[in-house]
């Protein structure tokens, strides 16, 4: 089912449609218009999700155990030398 809906656009937007149909990548404003939602309705659904999912991992981190800064460049500095080590570095 389609609604029929009313939308204002710049001048420069209306050309731009109006070459995208002219050109036959699309069948009609219209379609160039629902590409452009269905565009930007996955594009907030991916940024949501990855939102959703940088929350989940500082929680987990948040609930986790506390390294201080001397531990943690220790832990750094470990790793770097083993993979130097492991390359002949």
């Amino acid at each position: 089912m389609s609604v029929k809906s009313s939308v204002s656009i710049s001048e420069e937007q209306d050309a731009f449609v109006r070459t995208q149909v002219e050109q036959g990548r699309f069948a009609s404003a219209s379609a160039v218009m629902q590409q452009g939602i269905e565009l930007l309705r996955r594009k907030i659904e991916q940024e949501e999700a990855e939102l959703a999912a940088l929350r989940a991992f500082l929680d987990e981190r948040r609930a986790g155990a506390f390294e201080d800064a001397g531990t943690a460049r220790a832990a750094t500095a470990e790793m770097i030398a083993a993979k130097r080590k492991a390359h002949g570095l």
